[in-house]
């Protein structure tokens, strides 16, 4: 299957007289019957807004293949475009995941996204300030609610305050002269509630790029909103080591993590 256009039409929040690349959704679907529906999980490099990452991409949509789900991969948005424009393209990937579902072979009620580094803030982000859907909207993707069913996140930036926050992807995402207002809008750990979806969480102790405070933080917060997760911290890895292959710490998440998926019914 060909690369999805996740708005064929007008561009929302394209900035005027800027040069700015379309989302797409890249499919990699499994088949299914249609007594058994497959669950899908729509993967977010990282790349601090400035760039995507490849290792967190099409590597980890065919990781959850071999495991048993459907993937796309989001080329969503980054730097010369800003906040909201890559959170809107991860809504819209979640309606269109939602609403051609059974169409794909999945189950709509099964709808996770995953991501890395930024691409876990753009996934925390989907997680948090969701819209529920409008029943009565005459736009069929509209009617459809852009909350994912679950999340990991993968040392993925969460706050953007400046103990902990990671200057870059703020500066990408919100411009180099933010408000402390947008700054507290876009760290996710003030914005967890109790209709936030499950998570799956992983850091390396001595990431020095994206401080492990930053999972810490929204493990707690969801721990304070009764909002169900499991948090691993392994003691030492380079940030963006995505599918952490052969690495002496981090290899087990792939196998933490799928154990976790099948405990959420994915």
């Amino acid at each position: 299957m060909s690369v999805i256009q996740l708005w064929p039409g007008e561009l929302p929040y394209a900035q005027e007289h800027v040069q700015e690349e379309r989302p797409v959704l890249t499919p990699y679907l499994l088949e299914a019957s249609e007594e058994e529906q497959r669950a899908a999980i729509i993967v977010c490099p990282g790349g601090g807004y400035g760039f995507r990452a490849e290792h967190e991409g099409p590597p980890v949509a065919e990781w959850l293949n071999r495991i048993g789900i459907s993937a796309f991969v989001l080329d969503y948005r980054i730097t010369p475009s800003k906040h909201p424009a890559p959170l809107e393209d991860a809504r819209q990937a979640v309606r269109i995941v939602r609403e051609r579902a059974l169409e794909w072979g999945i189950d709509p009620s099964r709808i996770g996204i995953l991501g890395f580094s930024a691409g876990g803030h753009l996934a925390a982000s989907a997680s948090v300030l969701f819209h529920q859907g409008d029943p009565g909207s005459a736009d069929p993707l509209l009617r459809q609610s852009s909350r994912p069913d679950l999340a990991v996140l993968c040392y993925p930036v969460i706050t953007m305050l400046p103990e902990f926050g990671h200057q870059g992807s703020t500066a990408n995402l919100l411009g180099e002269e933010a408000s402390e207002e947008q700054i507290r809008g876009m760290s996710l750990e003030l914005h967890v509630s109790a209709q936030t979806p499950p998570a799956f969480i992983w850091h390396t102790s001595d990431d020095d790029a994206v401080p492990v405070e930053n999972s810490l933080y929204f493990a707690a917060s969801l721990r304070r909103h009764g909002v169900p997760f499991e948090l691993h911290s392994y003691e030492s890895g380079h940030h963006g080591v995505g599918l952490a292959e052969g690495h002496p710490y981090a290899e087990p998440w792939t196998a933490a993590c799928e154990r976790w998926l099948r405990l959420q019914g994915f």
